[in-house]
């Protein structure tokens, strides 16, 4: 009787922890296009956002979260749902859309799409903290499809988290990348009036 009652306690705990195991579900975020008209839109300016590049620390698909000033933290139930430089160049090009009020911008390339414009950018640092702030440092290359010099930045996007949860955290970036497709838009007007 002793040996049965040990049997079935065994496997309630077992059973207990291979469904503790399956419970643990991984959450997948993007980043979205949040910004708004940018003022007077440009007729006829097509653009092309990409290749994006990103630190090889935070080229993965989970959460990489600033514990300390030397630490990081991997949150493997927390992921984007697309390659980072992939979600960062399709928001860019979402609010490059909205700020220069043209639908012809693009994060990859599509038959019979001639740009106008070709933006580079190099994603310097990603940063996550929890509860505090999103960060992205961005050096960015607009240039004309035609030739000529090209216009060149750098922008730094500070955003606070409001809360401490994985989706305010994107939604911080979000927020940040709008910040950078701002410069970008401005320096497009600015060589669009130029020309």
């Amino acid at each position: 009787m002793a040996r049965q009652f040990i049997r079935r306690l065994a496997f309630m705990l077992m059973a207990g922890a291979m469904l503790g195991c399956a419970s643990a579900q991984p959450h997948f975020y993007t980043l979205d296009s949040t910004a708004a008209s940018g003022g007077a839109p440009l007729n006829h300016i097509a653009v092309m956002v990409g290749p994006v590049t990103v630190p090889a620390s935070v080229d993965q698909p989970q959460f990489v979260v600033q514990a300390s000033a030397n630490r990081v933290e991997v949150d493997e139930f927390n992921r984007w749902a697309a390659p980072l430089n992939e979600s960062i160049a399709r928001a860019l090009a979402g609010d490059l859309s909205a700020e220069l009020g043209s639908p012809d911008v693009t994060a990859a390339p599509l038959a019979n799409f001639t740009p106008d414009y070709r933006v580079s950018v190099d994603v310097q640092r990603f940063e996550s903290i929890r509860g505090q702030e999103a960060l992205i440092e961005a050096v960015w290359v607009v240039r004309r499809n035609t030739g000529g010099p090209a216009r060149t930045g750098r922008t730094i996007a500070r955003e606070p988290v409001a809360g401490n949860g994985f989706d305010a955290l994107a939604a911080a970036h979000s927020r940040a990348l709008v910040k950078i497709s701002a410069d970008i838009a401005a320096a497009i007007r600015s060589e669009a009036a130029n020309s």
